[in-house]
This record gives structure tokens, C-alpha cells and sequence, in this order.
């Protein structure tokens, strides 16, 4: 059985990150670009686009598609099964869940107080309830491109370079996925600049970075933390909530420098080993 998983694993190198990137774009700069270079026959044959819209969804999902597609392609659905498995991956040391639950909502009040906002996005007239039925369904939208991005992605990548370059090679790549949809009309995109987002893009890859090795390649707390970044209680910020993040990143970076720059304690499994997994203690950050 061991040996079946460690083929399986060998079966994901190099290639398949070429492939995952190659999938993901396709089919994000495929549906948004028909929607930025043919808007009327679009809107006309599949309605207009908004952050609701099904295709919307299937752009936003494109890096966990590519992810379920390589690892299927590369070990099966018993594959999957283990890829899968990530997702129950939630013993890591306390300080990033304090970071994760507690820290990234004082940075979004933190940088609405400075620009003179309110601690908390203000209620509708029709009371809480819209909130939460966007906080929800924002659990199925952004959070689901972890799946590729620190699923596949992270671990290919940190098999070649240290967890930081790692993160702030995926963190690029992330951020010029998101490129086409400041051309696009009816989203969120429209109305910000693509450079401060793309700095806060590479911010973010490299923070969830040792959270992520910490936990052992866990996406729970990856999906966790991209969630936070979209929960629509918490207030704007911009653009206080991008330096706030650069400057604890950057804290960050310093207290774990003795693992982010080098390859020891990085994940480069794909597919966990379960009864590894099960048995390995908590790792102190810092080592």
C-alpha cells in the first residue's frame, strides 16, 4: 500500500504544476474575456455577469477544477480521496488560529477606524439575515480556489524553491489571474487598482505560507483565512487593510525566518500520508 501511495505522489511533479497553471488561466481568462470582448452577445446568450452569476462561479472555481482534474488524472479517485483529506487538517500551533479568527478581522477594523469608518459593515434595512446568507455563500466562492492554489500549487512549488519564494511566486500568479476581471463590468474589480491589489495578493500568499506548512498542508485553515479576507461583516478598509497586512507579513516573515527561507518543515505532499498525518506532533513556527 505505501508503495501505491509514493507512486501515486511521484506522479505529480513538475509537469503538472506547468499543467495546473495552464488550466487555471484557460478557463478564467476564457470566461471573462468573452465577457469583456463580446459583452452583449454574452449578456444576450447567458445573462449579464455578477458576482452571483454561474459563470462567475466557474471562473472563480478554475484553480480547484485544474487541482480535482490533475490529481484524478494522476492517482484516481482513491487520489482524491486523499487529496481530499486535507481539508480535515486542523491541529497547528494556537498563534495562527488566533491569526486566522482573530488578527486579519482587527486588521479590516483597524483600517476602517484609521480612514474614519465604522468597526463593523453597516446592517441593511433589512436586517442581518443578507449578511449572512453572503457571509455563507462566500465559504463556496474565493475559499474554493485553495484547492489549487495552496492544494496543488504550494507543494509542487516548495519541492524547488523555499516556502517564502514559494509564496510570493503563487501570490504573482494569483494576482495576475485576477487581471482580466478589472476589465469586466458589474463585479467588484471594476473600481479597484490592479497594483495595490497585486502587492496584496503576494502579502497574503506569503502569510498563509507557514500557516499552511504548520498544519502540515492542511486547506482548512487556507480556506479559513481566504474566507476572513471576504467576510462581508467586516468593513472596508482599503487601502489601510493592505500596508496593516504588508507590515504584520513582513513580523511574520522575521519570527519564522529559520523555516521560511529554507526547504526544512516544507510541505511538498500533494497527498497526505493519513497515519503520518495522524501521528505528527504540532511544529514550533520558528524552527
Amino acid at each position: 500500500m505505501a508503495c501505491s501511495e509514493n507512486r501515486q505522489e511521484a506522479a505529480l511533479g513538475a509537469g503538472h504544476l506547468v499543467a495546473f497553471l495552464v488550466i487555471t488561466f484557460a478557463i478564467t481568462w476564457s470566461v471573462i474575456g468573452a465577457y469583456i470582448f463580446w459583452p452583449e452577445a454574452m449578456a444576450a446568450r447567458f445573462g449579464a455577469i455578477s458576482g452571483r452569476h454561474p459563470l462567475y462561479f466557474l471562473a472563480t472555481w478554475a484553480p480547484a477544477i485544474s487541482a480535482i482534474l490533475l490529481v484524478l488524472f494522476a492517482a484516481g479517485f482513491g487520489g482524491l480521496r486523499r487529496f481530499l483529506s486535507r481539508l480535515l487538517l486542523w491541529r497547528c500551533p494556537p498563534i495562527w488560529w488566533a491569526l486566522i479568527l482573530l488578527g486579519l478581522p482587527l486588521v479590516f477594523i483597524a483600517g476602517s477606524l484609521i480612514k474614519g469608518g465604522p468597526l463593523l459593515t453597516p446592517r441593511p434595512p433589512e436586517g442581518a439575515g443578507p449578511l449572512v446568507a453572503l457571509m455563507v455563500m462566500m465559504v463556496f466562492l474565493g475559499p474554493v480556489e485553495e484547492l489549487g492554489w495552496r492544494g496543488v500549487a504550494m507543494p509542487l512549488l516548495q519541492r524547488h524553491v523555499a516556502p517564502f519564494w514559494a509564496g510570493a511566486a503563487i501570490g504573482t500568479a494569483w494576482g495576475i489571474w485576477h487581471l482580466p476581471a478589472f476589465y469586466l463590468a458589474g463585479v467588484v474589480y471594476e473600481n479597484w487598482s490592479f497594483l495595490p491589489f497585486l502587492i496584496g495578493n503576494i502579502t497574503l500568499a506569503i502569510l498563509v505560507t507557514p500557516i499552511f506548512n504548520a498544519a502540515r498542508g492542511s486547506l482548512l485553515l487556507p480556506v479559513l483565512f481566504h474566507w476572513q479576507l471576504i467576510n462581508p461583516f467586516w468593513p472596508d478598509a482599503q487601502p489601510w487593510d493592505t500596508w496593516l497586512l504588508v507590515v504584520i507579513t513582513a513580523g511574520v516573515v522575521w519570527w519564522t525566518r529559520g523555516t521560511m527561507f529554507t526547504p526544512q518543515g516544507a510541505v511538498t505532499a500533494v497527498l497526505p500520508d493519513a497515519a503520518r498525518d495522524r501521528a505528527e506532533p504540532w511544529q514550533d513556527p520558528r524552527r
